[in-house]
């Protein structure tokens, strides 16, 4: 079992920058892949970035160049650095957790809004 509690959400300008951090607890971090995903309105949710156990990572093509996935598994925390945010960039960002020998194990956290006026 896993926790994930998102936070870092905020209003920011186009062009302004947030860190989105993902705090988790309940099992030991390296037995998960970590990702953040994206829900707008009226829109599915989107994967945005993945990093596995082993730190590789993936992202987005609409991402790519300006955010970055981390993991400090001391710390128990992911993060998504967000530079150079544009008002598409809105929605509510999620992160998960998928067991990395059992990928039916998914666990959510409850989402942190962003919002990118123009």
């Amino acid at each position: 079992q896993v926790q994930l509690v998102e936070s870092g959400g905020d209003s920011v300008q186009a062009g302004g920058s947030l860190r989105l951090s993902c705090a988790a607890s309940g099992s030991a971090p390296m037995i998960y892949h970590m990702a953040w995903y994206r829900q707008a309105p009226g829109k599915q949710r989107e994967l945005v970035a993945q990093i596995t156990s082993g730190g590789s990572t993936n992202y987005a093509d609409s991402v790519k160049g300006r955010f970055t996935i981390a993991r400090d598994n001391a710390k128990n925390t992911m993060y998504l650095q967000m530079n150079s945010l544009k008002p598409e960039d809105t929605a509510v960002y999620y992160c998960s957790a998928e067991h990395v020998a059992r990928p039916q194990l998914v666990y959510w956290g409850q989402g942190t809004q962003v919002t990118v006026s123009s």
